[in-house]
């Protein structure tokens, strides 16, 4: 029997105007239960929270994909001293370095950092399966001004043992881990592989790794070819790959027939940077293109290519539809 594709997001949703003025634990709870129960009625199988939990109204510009983590660990400083640009001031590249998420001035903890905590507030709001997400060891890594340890590499591996320590305590059915830098930094492939399997082989349940090409301002932030992180993604101890593709087509699906058999696919159909919302037959139409080119099993779940948050609520709602119902089409349900 051929398996079922399962319609997902990838992590964040819009956030609810009401929660911009008002971030108390109540106002969070009831945006995120709006949140769950806005996927339930579009029909998919597996949602998340929305990421709002790492909402900071202080940076709406974000979504807290780097912010959230950093700075609540030990040993990363959020902000910056003049002294701390004196430093690099003759340097113009150095002090470009300079405008990260945090620098680095001992060594990595959990400091205030509770994922167990954030999910626990989620998971009592739902029945429908939950994906829990977090952004990866690669990316934490790349976007800090690292001046403790010896070299980045090590600095991964210390974040991935904070993460993973957390992780272990989240019962989700799928943990997803993050990681929108390493398509940018394919010579990171064998320490990032390390640090990124550390924190997988901590997860519960199932398993994945979400991968794209940026999405700051509603544009690609990397160029790059998914030819050249085959071997890096044949590495990995993940269950299945989220993967952007609507954005780029389809071209590239073929290289995907070299990926080991054992990890599923999960393959975007929905751009998230155009706020033209696809139809159910275009989306049929792009599922049946993958299933010819790598087999019915291989592809276990579809989603938009990233996250949400940079849309409008009605635009993002009346995508996750079409994706459900263009699914829905290719596999002839009611």
């Amino acid at each position: 029997m051929t398996t079922r594709i399962k319609a997902t997001v990838v992590g964040s949703y819009p956030v609810p105007s009401w929660l911009v003025g008002n971030t108390s634990r109540l106002v969070l709870r009831d945006a995120v239960m709006t949140v769950l129960k806005t996927q339930e009625l579009a029909g998919l199988d597996l949602i998340t929270d929305g990421e709002l939990v790492r909402f900071d109204p202080s940076h709406p510009e974000t979504n807290g994909m780097v912010d959230y983590f950093v700075s609540q660990m030990e040993g990363i400083r959020s902000h910056f001293a003049t002294s701390d640009f004196d430093r690099y001031r003759t340097d113009r590249a150095s002090s470009q370095g300079l405008l990260t998420a945090g620098m680095v001035v001992g060594k990595i903890g959990e400091g205030t950092l509770n994922l167990p905590r954030d999910y626990e507030l989620v998971a009592k709001l739902t029945r429908t399966p939950l994906k829990f997400t977090c952004t990866g060891p690669h990316m934490l890594s790349r976007m800090v001004t690292n001046c403790f340890y010896k070299d980045i590499p090590e600095l991964a591996m210390d974040i991935a043992g904070v993460l993973r320590r957390q992780i272990e305590l989240v019962e989700a059915d799928t943990v997803q881990l993050d990681e929108a830098c390493i398509a940018g930094y394919p010579q990171d492939s064998p320490w990032a592989a390390d640090a990124i399997n550390h924190v997988l082989d901590g997860i519960l349940n199932e398993g994945a790794v979400h991968i794209c090409f940026g999405n700051y301002g509603g544009q690609p932030m990397l160029r790059g070819f998914w030819r050249d992180l085959i071997p890096f993604l044949n590495s990995l101890h993940a269950d299945h790959l989220v993967l952007e593709f609507a954005r780029r087509g389809y071209d590239e699906l073929d290289v995907f027939t070299d990926l080991d058999p054992k990890i599923a696919l999960g393959i975007g159909l929905v751009d998230i940077k155009d706020n033209e919302v696809e139809s159910p037959e275009l989306i049929a139409l792009r599922i049946e293109k993958i299933v010819k080119a790598l087999g019915p099993e291989r592809l276990r779940y579809v989603h938009p290519d990233c996250g949400f948050w940079m849309l409008q609520r009605t635009v993002a709602d009346r995508k996750m539809r079409a994706l459900v119902d263009g699914r829905n089409l290719f596999e002839g349900r009611a």
